[in-house]
């Protein structure tokens, strides 16, 4: 996969820093939701975005409509860097 940044805006960015940081769990859903220390994100855009673009995924394996720990891809990652 080629090393492709994309411009985030800051709310983009500081969610992706609260999913390093551990505070953010993710629905398994084909539109997902995130939930930032335990309260539901309320800009879905941003949300069904930053998984769709394959920065943020789910953590553990689970089934449709499973709440489950959210985690940073490489590329996810490389965004803060």
């Amino acid at each position: 996969m080629p090393d492709v940044r994309v411009e985030l805006n800051n709310r983009e960015r500081a969610t992706l820093r609260a999913v390093a940081a551990g505070r953010v769990q993710v629905t398994y859903s084909c539109e997902p939701d995130l939930y930032i220390d335990g309260m539901a994100f309320c800009d879905q855009q941003t949300a069904h975005w930053l998984v769709h673009q394959g920065l943020v995924r789910p953590a553990v394996p689970g089934e449709p409509g499973d709440v489950v720990a959210a985690e940073l891809t490489e590329p996810g990652a490389e965004q803060l860097d």
